[in-house]
């Protein structure tokens, strides 16, 4: 795919909704582990040609994410992270390659329904302290494909590290490595495929300053809730979504 990034519409305006869209992503993002991109994307592809969207989408949350790892950098679980990665590393950047080829509708609704069984199976399970580590990086597979193909999968992998029971903080920094480095790789292969040009990377700066904040403002919000009341939030969050998906892709 090629072709220079442009923006129709008035350019001061478009870059005012952009920044404040990207500002409130981050911000719920930031406190629930997930969420961003589902309000991000459809606003970038409103303004945007769509070969653009994603891979601006995929710079904005790379540095979302990284804002969430270093404001939360001591308290990341790292066995966690790096199983996950095992798996999803390999198979994002397969799924970057192909995200143009299967039908959009589709990926949405599978993933809707696996982060139904995963908040399922956390609710069962809730009491059980042991974690399937093998089941964890084939998750992370999935995760890491699915985001490859639709642009995120970010529920999904919130939906995974719920599993594990960590406090607030723990659970989205933790959850943010994950992330940052499943963008990161995703950005190397869009890339290649696409011409990202000088007006790319400068709105890509200006939703990096946007998200940096947004999470700040979120972790003012994570430090004050407790662990019991944060995961009832997130879990809530994600049956929400994950029905919304699953009824309309």
């Amino acid at each position: 795919m090629e072709g220079k990034l442009t923006i129709q519409r008035d350019s001061m305006l478009v870059y005012f909704i952009l920044f404040a869209g990207a500002c409130s992503a981050a911000a719920v993002s930031g406190a629930a582990g997930f969420g961003g991109a589902l309000l991000l994307l459809p606003l970038l592809t409103a303004f945007l040609p769509a070969p653009h969207a994603v891979p601006l989408l995929t710079a904005a949350q790379l540095v979302g994410n990284l804002s969430r790892v270093a404001f939360g950098f001591a308290r990341i679980q790292w066995k966690p992270v790096a199983v996950f990665l095992m798996g999803a590393a390999p198979f994002c950047m397969l799924g970057a390659s192909l995200f143009i080829d299967l039908p959009e509708g589709l990926v949405t609704r599978c993933i809707g329904i696996i982060i139904l069984l995963l908040v399922i199976f956390r609710i069962i399970w809730r009491s059980r302290t042991e974690i399937n580590w093998g089941l964890f990086a084939l998750g992370g597979g999935v995760v890491g494909f699915l985001s490859g193909l639709a642009g995120s999968a970010g529920p999904l992998g919130a939906a995974f590290f719920l599993t594990l029971g960590l406090p607030p903080v723990a659970y989205v920094a933790s959850e943010a490595t994950s992330a940052l480095v499943i963008h990161a790789l995703k950005m190397i292969v869009y890339r290649n495929s696409i011409s990202l040009d000088r007006q790319f990377w400068l709105l890509a700066l200006l939703l990096a300053v946007a998200m940096v904040f947004g999470t700040w403002i979120s972790k003012q919000i994570i430090e004050r809730i407790s662990k019991q009341r944060f995961q009832k939030f997130v879990a809530t969050m994600l049956i929400g979504l994950a029905l919304y998906l699953i009824i309309c892709g």
